[in-house]
């Protein structure tokens, strides 16, 4: 969802792992030349989806990196076949109340730029929490803690899970 962390703990989670960081709305920025909102703007939302799919499907190909999706990614099937087979996914969930508290004063993601962003994000929650589910391998209740606590949490659910290994996650938590 807008607003659960993904790029501030993504990019927080590749220092510590020691590996590259990519961001998928940062990426197709890059490509469009001008910022997702004026282009949604612009040329819609399908258009931007489009290209969106386009970007996941070459980020998910290129070696060991922490990627960060956009809250939309998971409404085509395409991008939920190409990050559940190529990737690791975890859902960063959090309660929409929680996420409006963060976002309240958001003037840049362009779903949000409505009467009642509250009710919008409960309707996003509300249609997007069982496609997340369904793509994620792992669940990370965020709720309220620090990005760094959030972090640690990670590493921890990678550990258990068998993806990183003990010395890195003893590692990666001391250098933190």
């Amino acid at each position: 969802m807008p607003g659960a962390g993904k790029t501030t703990a993504g990019r927080q989670l590749a220092h510590m792992l020691g590996v590259p960081f990519a961001d998928v709305d940062v990426e197709i920025e890059r490509r469009i030349g001008c910022s997702i909102r004026s282009f949604f703007e612009q040329h819609g939302e399908v258009a931007f989806r489009q290209i969106e799919a386009d970007t996941i499907a070459e980020l998910v190909k290129r070696p060991a990196h922490v990627l960060a999706t956009g809250g939309g990614a998971v409404l085509r099937p395409e991008n939920r076949a190409a990050l559940k087979a190529n990737t690791v996914v975890l859902y960063l969930r959090a309660t929409p109340e929680e996420l409006y508290r963060r976002l309240r004063h958001d003037t840049q993601r362009p779903l949000l730029q409505v009467a009642d962003p509250l009710r919008k994000l409960r309707e996003l929650y509300r249609d997007r929490d069982p496609l997340y589910q369904e793509v994620a391998h792992y669940t990370v209740e965020t709720g309220r803690p620090s990005v760094s606590h959030m972090v640690n949490m990670i590493l921890m659910q990678l550990e258990l899970a068998g993806v990183v290994d003990n010395q890195l996650v003893k590692s990666a938590t001391l250098r933190h």
